[in-house]
């Protein structure tokens, strides 16, 4: 039976009036299914059909799996494709997906993995008859041998880079053109659905590794058919397919006829017909759709309307009649702004220590974020239930002792220090109002002068990761819950030797063995307790380098039309929309 349960409030905002009238768009029949959803405690009808629309403010990236590494990107290719493993929509825990079961051996080295019978990629023509076949233990292999090569195309190596065994020596190889005759020793097919991966050492958050997009299954079909062109021709195995793209505008995905699922009632999965995206690129017009009823769901709102919808919540006891379901819950996500600690004036750890002493981090989430979200005066880890940021000590806000650093590296006033580029990313007014409160805090407090420069998030993510902004806003969203996934962003060993190489994900091409020594002790480390300990002190280790400049941890406010069910909201912001479904039952 299932339950929709809150995360952390799950409320209704109120208006005088009942909501909007859903805008109804072609292709929304809906029919009523077996079984029942329990609904606030009522039990409500479970109906297949519909259409599932939401806006996001930046366009994607990039579609195929190892090149994704944008959070728009994730939220479309989620639904296309599967990996042997997923998290909950709801807690985030690790699930079968494509394999049905799996073991760990005792020394944690080897995972063995039962691929599920009848499993079927999409529909495609890049197969006989465009008839989509059945997924077996080659394609893991694959895909995760693919994963090792080098190329532009690849861009999530690092997920087994040092842990695979093998993983390494091929990827070499093929950097220097030399694989034809050799393999990834550490994947290996042991029957037609089944596959084991073996380990270097032992590494506790694997199963979390083989969760992620960079572990997703596609057939070698598509890459030899479409190459470059998988940015947008996605052939998975997920519960729905890519219909239609309109770069900049809309992807529509449509229901995989063939998929695989099925509910605890044996009704086929998925439940709606149609997800739609579109990619207008302020708050105020997604905020103004959604009231119109055009958007099934609104993900963070704009600033200048953040206290008029915090005062309807509080209202919420008041018995008027619903508009729209509320959720809020503190994300695992870190907003930051990243150095590059190659250029000549940020080598110095005096003024990446008096940067960030220069920044009021109340008073700027007073300012851009009317008060949600959390200052980061902690480490890079965000609050998560695994890890006590408590225990690392971070920023505070101090002029004077900002000023005396600049002093003491050669600047006093600012003087004789370079102005410097402020580069940050479209997407609604927050971003920019985040950038100008921070030039104003950093030229005020410190005499240096800042530029800023605002371009498209992909466009951004290809500056800062080739080396070519000294100074940029940017975000870190776990890709899946555990303080590895933010500290790696600083491993010194993933970064490559040329300057404009492409450095990811350790864009801030920060190098410090101490750093690298104490982040593999835990990456071996199976013991909890243990391991973070060391995670701290890794933590800490970044604080007491200044590697980059904390702003705040993220809180997630999201807005559902009432029709919507069986839609939990996580920490991640991890969006499944496989048992997502559009209720036709009466509003109360």
């Amino acid at each position: 039976m299932k339950k929709l349960l809150p995360v952390l409030i799950t409320l209704a905002l109120i208006t005088s009036c009942g909501g909007p009238e859903p805008v109804v768009e072609e292709g929304e029949k809906m029919v009523e299914l077996k079984g029942f959803y329990i609904h606030n405690d009522v039990k409500e009808k479970i109906y297949a059909g519909g259409m599932f629309r939401m806006n996001e403010v930046e366009d994607f990236k990039n579609l195929y799996p190892h090149s994704l590494v944008d959070v728009v990107s994730h939220r479309i290719a989620n639904q296309v494709y599967q990996g042997l493993l997923k998290f909950s929509q709801e807690t985030l825990e690790i699930e079968g997906n494509i394999a049905s079961n799996w073991k760990i051996s005792e020394d944690g080295r080897t995972y063995t993995f039962q691929i599920r019978k009848g499993v079927f990629f999409h529909d495609d023509p890049c197969f006989p008859e465009g008839k989509g076949r059945e997924v077996t233990a080659e394609d893991v292999k694959y895909c995760f041998t693919k994963l090792c090569e080098f190329g532009g195309n690849n861009k999530l190596f690092g997920m087994f880079q040092d842990r695979v065994v093998g993983a390494n020596a091929y990827y070499d190889a093929t950097k220097n053109g030399s694989a034809d005759d050799i393999s990834v020793n550490g994947i290996q097919v042991t029957g037609d659905y089944e596959v084991k991966i073996m380990l270097e050492k032992p590494f506790a958050a694997f199963e979390k590794v083989i969760a992620h997009n960079c572990c997703w299954i596609f057939p070698k079909e598509a890459v030899d058919k479409y190459g470059n062109d998988m940015r947008t021709r996605c052939v998975g195995t997920g519960p729905f397919q890519v219909l239609e793209v309109e770069e900049g505008k809309k992807v529509l995905l449509e229901k995989n006829p063939s998929y695989w699922g099925k509910d605890e009632f044996g009704n086929s999965l998925p439940y709606l017909d149609l997800v739609k995206f579109t990619f207008a690129k302020e708050k105020k017009t997604e905020l103004l759709q959604f009231n119109k009823g055009a958007l099934d769901l609104m993900f963070k709102l704009p600033v200048e309307e953040m206290g008029t919808v915090m005062g309807s919540v509080d209202d919420a006891q008041t018995g008027k009649g619903l508009k729209y379901q509320y959720q809020s819950i503190p994300a695992l996500g870190t907003q930051y702004y990243g150095f590059l600690h190659t250029a000549d004036y940020f080598k110095d750890r005096r003024v990446r220590q008096a940067f960030n002493l220069a920044i009021d981090r109340d008073k700027l989430i007073d300012y851009t974020l009317q008060g949600e979200g959390h200052p980061a005066t902690h480490g890079f880890v965000p609050p998560m239930e695994i890890y006590d940021i408590k225990k690392v000590d971070g920023f505070e806000f101090d002029v004077e002792r900002a000023q005396l650093l600049m002093a003491e590296a050669g600047y006093p006033g600012g003087k004789g220090f370079p102005e410097i580029t402020l580069f940050f990313n479209e997407g609604g007014q927050t971003n920019t109002i985040a950038a100008q409160a921070i030039r104003n805090m950093i030229e005020e407090n410190l005499g240096v002068t800042l530029k800023m420069e605002r371009m498209q998030f992909s466009t951004l993510i290809e500056q800062f990761t080739t080396g070519k902004c000294e100074m940029w806003r940017t975000a870190w969203v776990a890709d899946y819950p555990d303080p590895e996934n933010f500290l790696k962003l600083f491993y010194g060993k993933t970064v490559p030797l040329g300057e404009n190489e492409s450095s990811f994900p350790n864009a801030h091409r920060y190098n410090n063995p101490q750093f690298d020594s104490i982040f593999e002790l835990a990456l071996a480390e199976m013991d909890s307790e243990e391991r973070n300990r060391l995670y701290v002190a890794c933590d800490q280790l970044l604080i007491d380098d200044a590697a980059f400049i904390s702003l705040y941890y993220d809180e997630y406010i999201r807005l559902l039309g009432l029709n919507v069910r069986n839609f939990p909201q996580n920490a991640m912001e991890y969006r499944d929309m496989t048992e997502v479904f559009l209720s036709k039952e009466k509003k109360k």
